[in-house]
């Protein structure tokens, strides 16, 4: 029986081959979108499966309180991990980790190059899986070791297989021995390093350069992980440690707990301390809809091509009738079709998969692969298969088998009126979606470019950032007017931030006229007396730094600060800063300029008060070179020659750079991704349903054929003709348009909400979509509309 189901059904595509190809062509397009979505989901779901203790692992989140709002961060004080650990039961172990990856330089062998990395406990290699492949971890008495990934080992090394042992140089000041290599890490763990070195190496370095201590409760600096027990309790641990930091010290007003390693990457998102639901699950949730629907799409073209063509095989079915079919053989029968062309789909999409892969992974940014040896992947694409044959078979086969044998068998035309109204909605239902593609498409674009050209308070082109490793800083002076001397730099400025990220905040400045429990949370940043006018930013009222020694003992602020201390005028008055007992700074500090807002950190929220305090050229204070490059002059050879200066002040260090502009566009990548996929999306949203509506209006041409030749012989016109038989296809284009219209609005006015700085959604949005769409729909009906209107009339009409 099968085996005459299936010759049955392959005659069926042979005779019928342009029904079978856009078909399956719809049907492969849609598992082949959807299947490279599941593989981005998949990664982003498996996040930290590497980690064999993933269950019982977290990361201890803090949050301090600004002015009334929690602010939630990772930083912790070094002493935290060790006391932790010794004082509260249920924590089995925990390790510091330095926060963010250190670029540092390494010489090895005459071969100078940088690695990123961090500096954790010997601990993190028993709480993470860090399987080694050659040493370990060393001996925890010896402090300058370094453990290498595979990579780091082979970018050092080259195909040296004799690592262990060896001694590599770093940042020109300290040899570290080689005492282990683990295996690369895969690019979903959060934890992610080039090499590994000893915390105790950076707390001595720390102590050495700026005199910092780890035994403050309010030295805060690394991450620190904790492992529980599997008996523990989370909640109980969580109530211990709430206020565990102030009850250490009564002067941090801070609030602490777990974050368990489940949630790290997928939602990582909070507000005022507590966690949102938000990060990057919203992606996934996003991205998965889109994926289902799109696969719902290419069923609807199955659904829609197989009940037009019903009467074609009206025959057919009252045979198989009378020779003693029944119903459900007949649904089986049309199943089977479904299912046998879902497989034949399924093929090509994944041959359509491996061919587009490495185009998606550099959209998405990932080294995604197919892998069809890991068999959740097979069973995923069998399941994609199976519910696509199930869906798209189902109405057909149902439809179908309901045929009278005996009118079949006699000519009556068969009624197939719910049939119509069932195929006009679901090529409604195709378009509507494809509309919200377009409309959401370009209202993502819109909110992008509209946060990208807002006015940022400073000039980011030409904006030149070098980190001034190691001392250099010091030669500041020699190194600007060396820059000057080129003719190729109208300035150069140094600074202790990078300037679109954030700084550090202090909440104890204080001033006249400050309520005592007043809470504000103010950045304050190290700079040179150039910066304001090298970075672009806007002096409003007062001046800019002069230069002189007496700036040391004067500030520039930003208006949002100036408005919070005295809306009639900051300039001249004192503001007591907290800075200076700690870090060196004076207490009173005078304010001589004001400067216009700028945009730091979050890109579509406003920017909150920031102090700008005049430091002298200091590695401690201000690190970090901005260079501005003269009007049409950042090209290779300007590169190369500031490349020169900075290497003749610090022959030992590679010339690294980064311009402004371009970390500015790395702030979006996000956007820029859901903008990029919602494009790709919509473009095969409609593609599917254009190859539907082609199928549709050819088989429409053919049913008329004879209509159509008697009015070519009655006088009738091709356009005419032609606008015949495109008017209801374009009427269900212009009801999916109606029906989409409030769908995008409802959608994308929701997601605009989740950001303070953003668009409004206008009018002619709807109506380019709209218009986009029909023109669309127009195209691809028009084809076959012409075609039968060019017709011989003679050859359709001499049956008759």
């Amino acid at each position: 029986m099968f085996k005459n189901y299936f010759k049955t059904i392959v005659r069926s595509l042979l005779k019928n081959k342009a029904y079978g190809f856009l078909n399956i062509a719809g049907l492969a397009i849609g598992i082949a979108c959807a299947g490279l979505i599941f593989l981005w989901v998949g990664d982003e779901m498996t996040y930290n499966n590497n980690n064999v203790k993933k269950d019982n692992l977290y990361t201890v989140k803090v949050n301090a309180d600004y002015g009334g709002n929690a602010f939630t961060m990772g930083s912790t004080p070094r002493v935290m991990a060790a006391e932790m650990k010794a004082e509260i039961p249920g924590i089995a172990n925990t390790c510091r980790v330095s926060d963010g990856d250190i670029n540092s330089l390494f010489n090895i062998d005459g071969k100078a190059l940088y690695a990123s990395g961090r500096y954790a406990d010997p601990s993190v290699f028993s709480m993470f899986t860090l399987p080694f492949v050659k040493g370990n971890a060393g001996n925890s008495s010896q402090v300058y070791t370094i453990v290498v990934t595979e990579k780091a080992a082979k970018k050092f090394f080259g195909n040296s297989r004799d690592v262990i042992g060896k001694t590599v140089r770093m940042d020109n000041a300290v040899n570290y021995t080689v005492t282990g290599v683990v295996k690369d890490l895969p690019q979903n763990a959060t934890l992610q390093f080039e090499w590994l070195a000893p915390y105790e190496a950076q707390i001595r370095y720390n102590l050495m350069k700026y005199g910092q201590s780890d035994k403050k409760w309010d030295s805060y600096g690394p991450f620190t992980y904790v492992e529980l027990e599997p008996s523990a309790s989370l909640a109980s641990i969580n109530k211990k440690l709430y206020h565990y930091i102030h009850s250490k010290d009564a002067t941090q007003k801070t609030t602490t707990f777990l974050f368990p390693m489940r949630r790290w990457h997928l939602y990582e998102e909070f507000a005022n301390g507590k966690e949102t639901g938000g990060g990057a699950i919203k992606q996934v949730r996003m991205l998965s809809l889109i994926a289902w629907i799109v696969l719902f799409i290419a069923c609807i073209n199955f659904m829609n091509l197989a009940t037009a063509r019903s009467e074609k095989r009206a025959k057919e079915i009252g045979v198989r009738k009378v020779l003693g079919a029944g119903r459900k053989r007949l649904i089986v029968q049309f199943i089977g079709e479904a299912l046998l062309m879902s497989a034949i789909a399924t093929g090509v999409a994944v041959v359509i998969m491996l061919l587009t892969l490495p185009a998606f992974n550099t959209l998405v940014q990932k080294t995604l692969s197919l892998g069809l040896n890991n068999p959740v992947h097979i069973i995923a694409l069998l399941l994609i298969m199976l519910i696509c044959g199930l869906l798209a078979g189902s109405y057909p086969s149902l439809h179908l088998s309901s045929f009278d044998p005996v009118k079949a068998l006699k000519g009556v035309k068969i009624k197939t009126g719910s049939a119509t109204i069932v195929r006009k909605g679901l090529v409604v239902l195709q378009f509507t979606v494809s509309v919200v593609f377009i409309i959401s498409t370009i209202i993502i674009y819109l909110q992008i470019q509209h946060v990208k050209n807002r006015n940022l308070g400073f000039n980011k082109d030409n904006l030149l950032e070098i980190d001034m490793q190691h001392g250099i800083a010091q030669n500041f002076p020699v190194i600007k007017q060396q820059l000057l001397n080129t003719g190729l730099v109208d300035n150069a400025a140094l600074s202790d931030h990078v300037t679109i990220y954030g700084g550090n905040s202090d909440d104890r400045f204080t001033w006249e006229g400050k309520l005592p429990n007043e809470k504000v949370g103010i950045t304050f940043r190290n700079v040179t007396s150039e910066f304001i006018s090298t970075s672009g930013m806007h002096v409003i009222a007062g001046r800019d730094f002069a230069g002189a020694a007496s700036d040391s003992l004067n500030a520039i602020v930003t208006q949002s600060l100036a408005k919070i201390i005295d809306k009639n005028g900051v300039v001249g008055k004192i503001i007591q800063s907290p800075r200076g007992e700690k870090d060196g700074f004076y207490k009173n500090i005078k304010i001589v300029g004001v400067v216009s807002d700028y945009i730091y950190g979050n890109m579509y929220e406003q920017s909150g008060p920031v102090i700008f305090f005049c430091r002298p050229p200091s590695p401690r204070d201000a690190n970090l070179l901005y260079v501005r490059i003269k009007q049409q002059r950042a090209s290779q050879q300007t590169l190369a020659e500031i490349g020169a200066v900075i290497k003749k002040n610090n022959p030992t260090y590679p010339f690294q750079y980064k311009f402004v502009d371009d970390q500015f566009n790395a702030m979006f990548l996000s956007e820029i991704l859901m903008s990029r996929l919602s494009s790709l999306f919509a473009s095969l949203a409609i593609t599917i349903s254009c190859l539907g509506l082609f199928s549709l209006a050819a088989y429409t041409a053919e049913r008329r054929v004879k209509e159509i030749g008697i009015r070519k012989v009655l006088g009738a016109s091709v356009s005419g003709i032609a606008g015949l038989l495109s008017k209801d296809f374009l009427q269900l284009v212009g009801i999916s348009c109606l029906v989409a219209f409030p769908v995008a609005y409802w959608i994308m006015h929701g997601w605009l909400q989740s950001y303070q700085y953003r668009i409004a959604i206008h009018w002619w949005v709807f109506a380019a979509s709209g218009t986009t769409a029909i023109l669309i729909a127009l195209i691809t009906v028009s084809f076959q509309a012409i075609k039968a209107a060019l017709a011989n009339p003679v050859k359709s009409l001499r049956s008759e």
